[in-house]
């Protein structure tokens, strides 16, 4: 029987029988659901400086600029590991680099529950956003371990795992702040790694046997140059605000060095991400739909969580504190994980495209809902959750396109491209949230205006994202 599916071209003659010893010393229903596990709580730790940033500033005595960093680092960390660790994950160490990772995380969760310096706090939220790359690891344990069937689930549901981590983490850490401080919310932290790491010993099968790969030290160091540089010049509002000639100096600069990396990983023989990849037209198309769709899924989100604890007094919003806030995210967690459970049941009947097109058009419609109707608490709880479904759908029907084409060896390198390229959409649509909302504020808080003007741009650029679903290559192989 020839493998196809997320299994592509490269699942012929021996890759074609599902690995029986592999089954045999890890239950495949118990893998399947230790590897979800593992990406969820990479997921949930990188949420961890989001609900904190103000508890940081004032547990540290530092300012909220300075205290942002403690989810910035996380973020920039995360982003360059992804695609080191997938390339250094693709060969016969997976398990090596697996623990490793899981490893360093649990130094940098006691590094910030311990009473040290902010310095100490940064570098283990370094520590622990490395962990992020974790969940192409993940997907590449399920393709080769796995059968078809259940490795898709598998995959799906790691694609979403980011969505469910966040509604995890968040109230968590709410909560914890508010009951004992700071430290015991990175506390949690610390057990969820420690835990990890314990039943990944046990549970994570080693690699089936590939060549040896070398780290390709080069592209690694120009793209933790550049990529930083990216995510930090698109996401830094008040750069765009006050200096705007810089801001441009700096994109450009940034994107001429991605440019350079380009083209020196199409000259490396083993290099860091394997650019060919990117040649193939539905790959290519992939991440361009990343890239926008990305952009319109976060400025919502944004928006959202920052309407409703907005106070009271300043005419609209609802003034909910961390722990309240946290909950309003819920639904977003449970619905994207709902999506990413059905995706590939649906994925068979409608195909990439269909599938990619009405979960935008789900986007889409939590856009017009929060656009239009902001009045009642239940509203933008309600918009959240659709959010939530059509983040999921979308996140989860992704893998499928990109995997159909790729061979199993470059699973992780070539999701680490596609989460890459969702990071750098997610702080292109903070960015833009916060510019909106920004050039509508005349004192402490924006008007309400806008946040209906921010919505109906991202109605706008959720709908060019379906423009490019229309007419892009996704299902060629």
């Amino acid at each position: 029987m020839n493998s196809t599916g997320t299994g592509g071209g490269a699942g012929r003659g021996r890759a074609a029988t599902p690995p029986r010893e592999s089954g045999a010393e890890h239950p495949r229903q118990l893998l399947a659901g230790f590897l979800v596990s593992v990406g969820l709580a990479g997921a949930v730790i990188g949420s961890l400086g989001a609900p904190l940033i103000t508890a940081v500033a004032e547990a540290y005595d530092v300012s909220l600029a300075a205290s942002q960093w403690t989810l910035t680092i996380a973020l920039l960390a995360g982003a360059v590991a992804t695609p080191v660790f997938g390339r250094l994950g693709a060969g016969p160490r997976r398990r090596t680099v697996v623990l490793g990772m899981l490893a360093a995380m649990v130094v940098g969760s006691v590094l910030t529950v311990l009473p040290l310096p902010f310095g100490f706090l940064l570098a283990g939220r370094a520590m622990q956003g490395s962990g992020l790359g974790l969940v192409v690891l993940m997907m590449a344990v399920a393709r080769d371990h796995l059968d078809e069937q259940r490795a898709a689930r598998t995959i799906a549901l790691l694609s979403v795992a980011s969505t469910a981590g966040i509604g995890i983490g968040y109230p968590l850490s709410g909560l914890l702040t508010d009951l004992a401080g700071v430290r015991a919310a990175y506390g949690l932290g610390l057990v969820i790694t420690a835990a990890a790491l314990i039943a990944a010993f046990f549970a994570l099968p080693q690699a089936p046997p590939r060549p040896s790969t070398r780290l390709d030290l080069r592209g690694a160091i120009l793209l933790a140059i550049a990529l930083p540089a990216l995510l930090l010049v698109i996401g830094d509002t008040n750069l765009w605000r006050h200096h705007v000639a810089a801001a441009i100096a700096i994109l450009a600069a940034a994107i001429l060095l991605l440019i350079g990396w380009t083209f020196l990983e199409a000259h490396t023989e083993q290099p860091l991400v394997d650019v060919r990849l990117l040649r193939h037209p539905a790959v290519a198309a992939a991440n361009l739909v990343m890239l926008t769709g990305g952009v319109g899924m976060y400025l919502l989100f944004s928006l959202i969580t920052r309407y409703v604890q907005t106070p009271a007094d300043a005419g609209y919003g609802f003034g909910l504190n961390t722990f309240e806030a946290g909950l309003v995210l819920v639904p977003f967690s449970i619905l994207g994980f709902v999506a990413g459970r059905l995706v590939p049941g649906w994925r068979d009947r409608l195909g990439a495209r269909w599938l990619l097109a009405a979960s935008t058009a789900v986007v889409l419609a939590a856009f017009v809902l929060f656009a239009v109707t902001r009045s009642h608490p239940v509203e933008p709880i309600l918009a959240i959750g659709i959010l939530g479904f059509g983040v999921g759908a979308f996140s989860a029907a992704m893998p499928a396109v990109i995997l159909a084409v790729t061979p199993k060896a470059e699973t992780a390198s070539a999701m680490s491209v596609n989460a890459v390229v969702r990071s750098v959409g997610f702080s292109t649509g903070s960015a833009l949230g916060g510019l909106i909302l920004a050039a509508h504020t005349t004192g402490v808080f924006p008007r309400e205006s806008g946040y209906a003007a921010a919505a109906w741009i991202g109605v706008a650029a959720t709908a060019v994202t379906l423009v490019i679903i229309a007419i892009l290559p996704l299902k060629r192989r």
